[in-house]
């Protein structure tokens, strides 16, 4: 038979174990009322920050900051305040009217003739010339000259390039831009490179902000739009927003709505 003392080490220990159970279960237990450890990891995993203790510090206090305030609340009896419940009521149907507009726009989607309409916007935009380009990029104004005689004499101006260009992104693979635009380049490097014909290069250095540059243009080619497949995803979150639709689709909406509904 046990006696009183084991009664008790036993009782203390069986409350210590059922006390670290219910603290694992839970984030926080305030005033006796738990907040569930799943509440927690929703709220960090909603963060989108890493999950690290010092995170899951931050997101347990603004629970706790919550139900301190929800007791106090209750408490004041301030939820049945009128001005109060009318501020909560106006609140959800704000939450219920965006989610329903969402929702429809979701399920009844952008109409084709929009995504073509946008689509024409955006084409237009694509014209002009591509210039297929590479360069050297050095600091000196005799080396760059050095450089062009060099070329001019049958050197191989990719393995230059990658032998003498100061510029890190593109020296590695001989010196090539690929496909750019002028619009894209510095005002003195595109002003040469437009003036050149296919694979002919400068004869003269050009001088900008970066140095000196010996530039070989390779190609030519129209801007070419991208098919409306390919930008299907970005016309629509273009679509959709604009505010202007955002109200038309709207009153779309409520259209179809008012003429299902029987109002008296």
């Amino acid at each position: 038979m046990l006696n009183s003392r084991q009664i008790l080490t036993i009782s203390a220990f069986t409350a210590a174990f059922l006390s670290s159970a219910v603290c694992a279960q839970n984030a926080a237990i305030v005033n006796g009322k738990a907040i569930p450890k799943a509440q927690l990891d929703k709220l960090v995993q909603k963060s989108n920050q890493p999950d690290n203790p010092q995170v899951r510090d931050q997101a347990r206090e603004m629970l706790v900051t919550r139900e301190l305030i929800l007791q106090e609340a209750n408490n004041r009896g301030v939820m049945q305040k009128e001005s109060v419940r009318e501020q909560l009521e106006q609140s959800k149907m704000g939450i219920l009217i965006a989610a329903v507009f969402e929702d429809y726009v979701e399920k009844e989607g952008v109409a084709e003739s929009e995504l073509k309409a946008a689509y024409e916007q955006v084409k237009a935009h694509y014209t002009g010339k591509e210039y297929h380009v590479e360069h050297i990029l050095v600091e000196k104004e005799s080396d760059a000259k050095a450089i062009i005689a060099q070329v001019k004499a049958g050197g191989n101006f990719e393995q230059i390039a990658k032998e003498k260009s100061k510029d890190p992104g593109s020296a590695p693979n001989g010196g090539d831009l690929g496909w750019v635009s002028d619009k894209a380049l510095v005002p003195e490097f595109s002003k040469a490179m437009v003036q050149l014909k296919k694979g002919q290069i400068t004869d003269k250095p050009i001088k900008t902000q970066y140095g000196w540059h010996i530039i070989k243009l390779d190609d030519v080619r129209d801007v070419k739009a991208p098919s409306m497949e390919e930008i299907k995803d970005q016309l629509k979150q273009m679509i959709t927003a604009d505010q202007n639709w955002q109200k038309a689709k709207f009153s779309e909406l409520m259209q179809k709505l008012r003429s299902k509904a029987k109002i008296q």
